[in-house]
């Protein structure tokens, strides 16, 4: 049976996750331990090292997951990339960041370069998988440069929009429309 797809694993390496989850609410990331997280999801080390190699593996993986569950929930109804897809991934963005945020500040404040690194990789394979769906006769080159450029002006214009606050998120946003359209038409 793969390892991947048996109940059990899956069972276990979520117990796990929700351990770290868990235990950074209450500590700083930099002072909890494997051992901290083996306790909280009452499995042996053994087996955490072989679902994770370390706890900034696993601390990558829970975020990576959070982050495009949250995200893929927003825009699973959505069949092109349009106005209400860019302005529902730049609202789950922030929604994303400040729920982690009042969560727990100093863990948010840890994990902040590590959750920015996914949520671009993230986003750039998300936009590139539809860019080479959605344009006639796509450029893979083309293709790229524009997932890349828009996950990264998505990511932080939300950033930007959070640290200032001067508006609402959606009068921000359409503000910015007419410079993501640009790439938007330019694959049609």
């Amino acid at each position: 049976m793969d390892k991947q797809m048996d109940p059990r694993v899956l069972r276990t390496r979520k117990l796990i996750m929700d351990a770290l989850i868990e235990l950074s609410m209450k500590k700083e990331f930099k002072d909890i331990t494997i051992k901290d997280i083996t306790t909280a999801a009452t499995v042996n080390r053994a087996t955490f090292y072989y679902h994770f190699m370390d706890k900034y593996d696993l601390v990558e993986k829970v975020l990576s997951e959070s982050i495009m569950r949250e995200v893929l929930q927003e825009v699973s109804t959505h069949e092109v990339i349009n106005e209400e897809t860019i302005e529902a991934i730049f609202l789950s963005i922030i929604k994303f960041q400040t729920s982690l945020s009042n969560q727990c500040q100093r863990s948010y404040e840890a994990f902040k370069p590590k959750i920015e690194m996914i949520f671009k990789k993230e986003l750039q394979v998300f936009f590139s998988e539809w860019g080479q769906k959605q344009w006639a006769n796509p450029n893979k080159m083309e293709v790229e440069a524009g997932a890349v450029m828009l996950s990264w002006a998505l990511y932080g214009a939300a950033v930007y929009w959070m640290q200032n606050q001067t508006t609402q998120p959606e009068d921000y946003l359409k503000q910015l429309m007419p410079f993501i359209k640009n790439w938007n038409e330019h694959g049609e």
